[in-house]
């Protein structure tokens, strides 16, 4: 597997970009591990602030990293480093962490909308506390947390929020097994595309972000094992399609539901092996991609 952040891959001058974001806070929800830490390590090589946003503040027993642990490596890459212990679900706590921001770093640049819920479980299958923990963690807390940074964001210079939701895809073969997952993601992808259209005058970026195949993170590890591990990507390809899309003018580029592969493509990318768990093995599609 590849070292977070230690990708060789910079994105080709595409449209108006932004060249670094040194200087630039970001806000990741969900940055103690996985997806969330990548990008966090991506963004601290250029020298930027991350504010790591999540709720394992002591070491889990089944769970990598804590927000101690992703504050080391965030300085370590040479980014400076705010950990906070957050549980989206709760808006004292979201604004508790903004303010604790601002205070630190001046402002957010960005907010990266990472931290999610999963059970694929039928609907008898699907306890209601099952249920409200991912309608409070990836609907609500994306919404509440976007609310929060959204005064700091309309300050800034080229503003993005980047939201780790897949496209809109209303076949039923997406439903059928998982009514309530996919409801609570797809709650995470409308606020995308609501936002991106309200907040489009204002200079504010919204846009999602999905991978293509799976990817190599503790949710997948518990799904499928070390099978499923062994058949994904590592969660660099995500941090580096993260960069693509946090550099780009964010006048200029909102509204869209990036795949990882495709915008890396997109952007000249074409050796996609580098980011395999396993070399030589196909990876696995992820959901909902046809």
């Amino acid at each position: 597997m590849l070292d977070p952040g230690l990708s060789e891959w910079e994105p080709p001058a595409k449209g108006p970009t932004v060249s670094t974001l040194q200087g630039k806070t970001l806000f990741i929800t969900g940055a103690s591990r996985g997806i969330g830490l990548a990008i966090a390590l991506r963004a601290a090589r250029d020298g930027a602030n991350i504010v790591i946003a999540a709720k394992t503040a002591e070491p889990h027993p089944k769970l990598p990293g804590t927000i101690h642990s992703a504050a080391e490596e965030v300085e370590k890459a040479g980014g400076k480093a705010l950990p906070l212990m957050v549980d989206i679900r709760h808006e004292d706590q979201v604004h508790a962490a903004v303010k604790q921001t601002v205070e630190r770093f001046g402002g957010i640049d960005i907010l990266v909308n990472n931290a999610s819920a999963i059970s694929l479980t039928g609907t008898l299958q699907t306890p209601m506390k099952k249920f409200d923990l991912m309608f409070g963690v990836n609907v609500r807390g994306t919404y509440a947390t976007t609310q929060a940074c959204l005064p700091e964001l309309l300050k800034g210079k080229n503003p993005h929020v980047l939201t780790l939701s897949p496209p809109l895809n209303m076949k039923p073969k997406w439903f059928e097994n998982h009514v309530a997952y996919t409801m609570a993601k797809y709650g995470m992808s409308m606020c995308v595309l609501g936002m991106a259209e309200e907040f489009r005058g204002q200079g504010v970026a919204f846009n999602a972000l999905w991978p293509r195949t799976t990817i190599a993170t503790a949710a997948v590890n518990m799904l499928g094992g070390q099978d499923m591990m062994e058949a994904s990507r590592t969660p660099e390809i995500m941090a580096d399609a993260a960069y693509a899309i946090l550099t780009r003018d964010s006048r200029s580029c909102t509204g869209n539901f990036f795949l990882d592969e495709d915008l890396l493509r997109e952007a000249g990318e074409t050796n996609f092996d580098k980011y395999l768990v396993k070399p030589g093995t196909q990876p696995l599609p992820d959901f909902f991609i046809d």
